[in-house]
């Protein structure tokens, strides 16, 4: 089935927050809890947080479509990391951080995801940036496949909160 990847506007913040709702517990460590899954996704993905999002000058939030509905998504965020030991890490500037990217699960497999990776890619090309950096959890072998396919290298690490629960992920990144 084809996909397409356009910008999102406001009007999809819901759908994405459904997506987003139905594909990060995938992405979590297998010791996750429930109540941790719920607090961030209560937190971060809410459709509220994604009208933010849509707004926000320095994020760039794609979405992908397959028969007229929202199959996935990735988030860039223009800008330096923030935290002190990523920055360290991540010694490209200026630099793009893929921060989110997530697929629902009846479509993986199905480019998808290789369409939303082509697409971030291009957009922070766009910035005229030296590389785009990601984290992805220190157990999701999958995605780090992924990254790593798609000429991403590991360069460091931090920590991550869901809900009460600090967790170990691997800073990626790649050069343009």
């Amino acid at each position: 089935m084809p996909v397409t990847v356009d910008r999102a506007g406001s009007w999809d913040a819901e759908a994405l927050s459904d997506v987003a709702a139905a594909t990060f517990p995938l992405a979590c460590p297998p010791n996750a809890t429930a109540d941790d899954i719920e607090i961030f996704i209560a937190d971060v993905l809410s459709g509220e947080r994604f009208g933010e999002y849509l707004t926000d000058p320095a994020r760039i939030v794609l979405k992908a479509v397959a028969n007229g509905d929202i199959v996935g998504y990735a988030m860039l965020h223009c800008g330096d990391p923030t935290d002190s030991e990523v920055a360290k890490a991540v010694d490209l500037r200026p630099t793009v951080e893929i921060s989110k990217m997530y697929v629902l699960p009846g479509h993986h497999g199905a480019g998808v995801s290789q369409a939303l990776m082509n697409a971030s890619l291009e957009r922070a090309r766009d910035e005229a940036v030296a590389g785009v950096w990601l984290g992805v959890n220190q157990e999701n072998v999958r995605a780090q496949r992924f990254y790593l396919k798609h000429g991403f290298e590991r360069i460091g690490t931090r920590t991550f909160t869901v809900g009460s629960q600090l967790y170990s992920d691997f800073v990626m990144r790649r050069v343009f």
